[in-house]
């Protein structure tokens, strides 16, 4: 492991111990270190449309709006691919939450949740996506292939 030693000014330093300990941080030096994998990732989605992904693509959207939940239904199945889980919460009488993890190849995952955001009905959708390497792996020669999908930051 490196050690890096940073100078800030006080304000600065005073500002980042509340953003510290506001996350639940009880050291700087693990702050520090997921800000910086949050700006290497940010800074790497800007660019990334070759590699694979993975993602969580959440949004609400009122049940009651005409055909809207089949619609959103049929989009995940004709993207099974992509599709790992998802999950439904009922938020009020009118109103549901979904969340969805994807897996695949970036521009893929990326035109799915924007077909979904776009559906007219759809509220608040938000993607996050984290580069990753895809790999397959057998532990055993008695266990199926499997897919790994390794964090790039």
């Amino acid at each position: 492991m490196e050690r890096l030693t940073i100078s800030l000014d006080n304000q600065l330093s005073e500002q980042f111990d509340e953003l510290m300990h506001a996350r639940g941080y009880t050291n700087r030096s693990e702050a520090m270190r997921d800000l910086i994998r949050e700006k290497l990732e940010a800074e790497r989605l800007k660019e990334w449309n070759e590699g694979y992904c993975v993602g969580t693509l959440s949004y609400i959207y009122d049940h009651h709006e005409s055909d809207l939940a089949r619609r959103i239904t049929s989009a995940q199945h004709n993207h099974h691919d992509l599709t790992l889980s998802s999950m439904h919460v009922h938020m009020d009488h009118d109103n549901c939450l979904e969340v969805i993890i994807l897996r695949g190849p970036t521009p893929s995952v990326r035109n799915f949740a924007n077909l979904v955001m776009a559906t007219r009905g759809v509220r608040h959708g938000k993607l996050h996506l984290v580069p990753v390497e895809i790999t397959q792996a057998q532990h055993s020669p008695a266990s199926t292939l499997h897919i790994h999908s390794n964090p790039l930051t």
